[in-house]
């Protein structure tokens, strides 16, 4: 990375970009090996079990917010320049967007991250649901469904003083969460037995963030260009790399234009290399139309509540960030009700099904 930044090959608008796409591929090859996703977790902790999947979810935000929160304590990144510390915040977008995304991610059997990740590996529902996130994303940004949601984050706004959780605690609270978050990371790993492999790829995920936050807050000093300072996030530049695609002719490079297909060939390189590529498509037992609802859900939640399950629940929440915080507690909570009441419908379906 520090190549990149010194390099005169490129313009800064090109380095912004690369710099992305080697992010992505990083995250993207981790995250496929360590089978990185919020949705096993939250189907794992609200089952009662503190299993593998779990231990993958807590390495990764714990990996994460240790490295983001270094960066801050050493002054690699300045919070004045963090988006999601430095501007007016919404609690309202953050609670019913993150409690949609989470029911969404239920749904669509992944969050918008995995969807992205499990298209690389030729799983086409994945694929279709990741492009209706993003169509749902797009129209709520500025689109039929913008004014609802600037509806819902007017409701409860917060300014950069409340948003920014390291005002109101200790010093050195976010090295110790991150620390406790790794350490209880690596004894659910080991009381599990989950491969040293995985354990070290969703590190991997959760550094590839921190490397997002260092690299951009380092390119945004040097360059003559403004920068957006920023990590890994998928619902708004998955919604721009496809209207990049389909509307504008010439592509505005950014970290996220960069980052969407850099994490789709990561994980496709993770897919091929480990001989793990197989078509899977929709059957009479996929649930198409659960699919398409979970994916408009995660759309719109995503955008009202600042972020997915890794934008505003890792890369958020790595900076303290008290908008990030309450929009990923409220997506586990929306994933466990969905999950309990899908449970409980199949469970019903089952029964009438055995009486007839």
């Amino acid at each position: 990375m520090e190549q990149l930044l010194a390099s005169d090959a490129l313009s800064d608008s090109g380095k912004i970009m690369l710099g992305g796409a080697v992010v992505g591929l990083i995250f993207g090859y981790c995250a496929q090996q360590s089978r990185f996703c919020l949705r096993s977790a939250c189907i794992e902790f609200w089952g009662g079990q503190l299993g593998p999947k779990l231990a993958v979810w807590l390495a990764v935000f714990g990996t994460a917010l240790l490295a983001t929160q270094a960066l801050l304590a050493n002054g690699g990144l300045n919070p004045q320049d963090v988006r999601q510390l430095a501007t007016v915040g919404s609690l309202s977008g953050a609670i019913v967007g993150g409690l949609l995304f989470g029911v969404g991610m239920i749904l669509a059997r992944g969050c918008a991250s995995r969807l992205l990740v499990l298209s690389a590996t030729g799983n086409a529902r994945a694929l279709i649901a990741g492009l209706v996130v993003t169509v749902a994303a797009q129209a709520s940004l500025s689109g039929v469904l913008s004014p609802l949601r600037e509806a819902l984050n007017r409701l409860w706004v917060v300014g950069p003083s409340t948003r920014d959780m390291a005002q109101h605690l200790p010093d050195g609270t976010g090295l110790a969460l991150g620390v406790g978050c790794v350490a209880l990371a690596g004894a659910l790993a080991w009381r599990n037995r989950v491969a040293v492999r995985t354990t070290a790829t969703a590190a991997g995920v959760g550094l590839a963030v921190g490397l997002g936050w260092a690299f951009t807050a380092a390119l945004s000093r040097v360059s003559f260009e403004p920068v957006t300072v920023g990590s890994v996030t998928f619902t708004g530049p998955s919604a721009d790399t496809l209207m990049a695609l389909i509307v504008r002719p010439d592509v505005v490079p950014s970290f996220g234009i960069g980052l969407v297909p850099g994490v789709f060939a990561g994980s496709l390189a993770a897919t091929l290399v480990h001989r793990e590529f197989r078509l899977q498509g929709f059957d009479a037992g996929t649930g198409t139309v659960r699919y398409l609802v979970g994916a408009v859900l995660m759309g719109f939640g995503g955008m009202a509540a600042g972020g997915c399950a890794v934008g505003a629940g890792v890369t958020g929440g790595s900076v303290l960030s008290l908008t990030a915080w309450v929009a990923l507690l409220s997506m586990w909570i929306g994933a466990g009700a969905a999950g309990l009441l899908l449970e409980r419908a199949e469970a019903i379906g089952r029964r009438e099904t055995a009486q007839l």
